[in-house]
């Protein structure tokens, strides 16, 4: 017997799924993404799968889509338009396999091909012309959109290879990126309503009752799927004789030989979305043999023959299990959302920023609610909403505490009143982060001194700062918890070998607010030494590419601090030197870098170490300096400019590759 709390779950993921599904497939409407969609049915299809006797002939695992609109002519589909099952992982391919197995031994090939994120339709050919198109509607009956789907281009209106009788082509209708971008600009300029993505559009063109609207949207069209009028023996045909009548297909049309060199291609497949026109959301994978898919079947409404595979989502549902509130080196408290670990972006994520108690309050996020969180870039993963529909009667609004949670001190509100603060300097959890960020990868690049390990010689009272770590001995370290000799010594030796560094690296672990890598080394180049831009003069400092009102000011207070003397003289004390030469050499002299978008190997602030550290520099705007621009997903104006002005352009793996030589 299934638990209550699972047919609870089981109950309100129903309810949303079904109210965001009539949103999107019959209102053109959208209030979540697609990727955090899929990950509510996901876990529905789970707990379905787990729990059959739960599943009921009305849940959204077994129905296609939203009602026909009213507006249009509807008619019946002679043959059902089907959904395919979704897959996310590897293993959920080998279960699909091995499930087909089952029923149909033998060896499988597969005819994989990109899945375009646009709207499906159905068209009728009677003796090579034209008569009808048909959307997807409810799967069984369909509206009859065939004078909007007539204007676009890339549908003959004659077959271009003569075929008798009636003959059904399925695809999808689709707009380019840099065509959506352009009708937004338009919009914007008349104060119209900005669309929200390029399949809304394309699925609100080709609803129009005016033919005429339809025919001003750039829509285009790929084929997939031939259901009636040829007799074909595999998809690899249907494929080729789509090109054949005269019909655009989807990208990446390829057979393989089995499920294992189908990953493989997929794996290429999913890097080089990115740099594809269109919008792709996953690639489809069918048995190649139209027999075996004959005889594998239909299970309730989706085909066993083949399964649309969806690419990693930057966006997923969760659930949140607590409420967090962490200090950092400055004193900021930052919320932080600990949730149900669920895979976003190819990584599992367990955690997630709230930023402050205001989006809190604004988002209502709250201990047990269903959220969608997002991973872009190299950022933390954020919580962008809740879902209150899913949210369980017992919870309460999460109230933002009014002490720091480490030292109990009564926590302060920035002038602008967003950020709060522990106004304690020595509070335990400031000083481990100062520690932290001194000796980490932008800085001093310590191996072995993790978190752990800062706690322990800060409760052991062997440090208070980063540059106590020089004082450390064997003998210090062996007395504490999980310390053998071996271990002890191997830090220390560790430790004794970063005595010279680089002066911008030195500038990033003194923790100047506002200074980064970048400004860091603009700093160092301009001045050459700490002792000069202790004195610098504001004026001085705003000539500096990247230096603002706010950081000229947060530099100038800094080095105002007796404490921040204090340290720089201990830094010295124990044998600290830093490299002023700022015109060091290497394979990347006279290179300058700019980043822009997701890279996928390293992290933004590693590979801007990585040019610095083989002489080349970085910059963070694109200008006639800067030489390489380096591109990774979800790029934005900055490649458009480099383009312009003839920048070398490099993929993240092309980076790699260049600095690795």
């Amino acid at each position: 017997m299934p638990p209550q709390s699972v047919k609870d779950r089981i109950k309100k993921l129903r309810t949303a799924i079904n109210h965001h599904r009539y949103l999107y497939h019959v209102l053109d409407k959208q209030e979540i993404s697609d990727a955090a969609l899929d990950s509510l049915k996901k876990e529905l299809f789970d707990l379905e799968e787990k729990y059959p006797a739960l599943i009921t002939p009305d849940s959204p695992t077994q129905r296609v889509g939203g009602l026909p609109l009213a507006k249009f002519q509807q008619f019946p589909h002679q043959i059902r338009m089907l959904s395919l099952q979704d897959a996310f992982t590897h293993d959920d391919l080998a279960q699909w396999e091995a499930r087909n197995k089952k029923i149909v031994s033998g060896e499988y090939q597969y005819f994989i091909t990109s899945k375009i994120d646009g709207v499906a339709v159905a068209l009728l050919y009677q003796d090579g012309q034209l008569t009808r198109a048909l959307t997807r509607g409810n799967g069984q009956i369909g509206e009859d959109v065939t004078a909007n789907i007539k204007t676009i281009e890339a549908i003959p209106l004659r077959l271009r290879q003569p075929v008798k009788g009636l003959l059904e082509v399925r695809g999808e209708v689709y707009i380019l990126k840099r065509d959506f971008i352009t009708l937004n600009k338009i919009n914007q300029q008349k104060h119209q309503t900005l669309n929200a993505n390029p399949r809304n559009l394309a699925a609100g063109s080709i609803r129009q009752l005016d033919p005429t609207v339809a025919a001003s949207r750039p829509l285009r069209y790929f084929a997939w799927e031939i259901t009636q009028g040829l007799q074909l023996t595999t998809r690899e045909e249907e494929y080729n004789r789509l090109i054949a009548l005269g019909f655009a297909v989807p990208p990446a049309g390829q057979l393989v030989a089995s499920l294992d060199a189908a990953w493989l291609l997929l794996q290429t497949m999913e890097q080089g979305r990115i740099k594809a026109p269109f919008l792709i959301d996953g690639a489809v994978l069918k048995s190649n043999s139209l027999a075996l898919n004959r005889r594998l079947g239909i299970v309730g409404k989706t085909p066993r023959g083949s399964i649309a595979f969806k690419y990693t989502a930057e966006e997923a549902t969760t659930i949140v299990t607590d409420i967090v509130v962490q200090v950092g080196r400055t004193g900021a408290l930052t919320p932080v959302a600990h949730l149900q670990p669920v895979s976003v972006a190819g990584t599992t994520v367990s955690r997630a920023t709230l930023h402050n108690a205001d989006e809190i309050a604004r988002k209502d996020i709250r201990v047990g609610d269903t959220v969608i969180i997002r991973k872009a870039g190299d950022i933390i993963p954020e919580v962008i909403k809740s879902l209150p529909q899913l949210r369980p009667s017992t919870t309460k609004s999460y109230r933002f505490p009014t002490r720091c949670p480490v030292c109990h001190q009564p926590i302060s509100r920035d002038p602008d009143g967003v950020v709060a603060r522990c106004p304690n300097p020595n509070c335990f959890s400031q000083q481990r982060e100062r520690i932290l960020h001194a000796l980490g990868p932008s800085a001093f690049d310590i191996d072995g001194l993790g978190d752990k390990i800062i706690e322990q010689l800060l409760q052991a009272g062997l440090i208070k700062d980063a540059s106590d770590v020089w004082q450390l001995t064997v003998g210090d370290l062996t007395p504490l918890e999980r310390f053998a000799e071996k271990k002890a010594d191997k830090i220390v030796s560790e430790i004794q070998s970063h005595h010279t560094i680089p002066l911008h690296r030195f500038l990033v672990a003194l923790g100047i607010p506002g200074v980064g890598v970048v400004t860091a080394q603009d700093l160092a180049r301009e001045f050459k030494s700490v002792d000069k831009l202790a004195v610098a003069a504001a004026a001085h400092l705003l000539q500096i590419d990247g230096v603002g009102e706010k950081v000229a000011e947060g530099i100038i207070k800094f080095f105002a601090q007796p404490d921040t003397r204090d340290l720089i003289n201990k830094y010295q004390q124990v044998g600290i030197s830093i490299n002023s030469d700022t015109t060091s050499s290497g394979p990347l002299t006279g290179q300058t870098f700019v980043f822009t978008g997701t890279l996928t190997h390293t992290t933004r602030e590693e590979a801007k170490q990585k040019v610095i550290a083989l002489g080349g520099k970085v910059a963070s705007t694109i200008g006639d300096q800067v030489t390489h621009l380096v591109s990774g997903e979800k790029s934005g104006s900055k490649l458009t400019k480099a383009k312009k002005l003839g920048i070398t352009i490099l993929t993240p793996d092309e980076f790699m590759g260049k600095i690795n030589k």
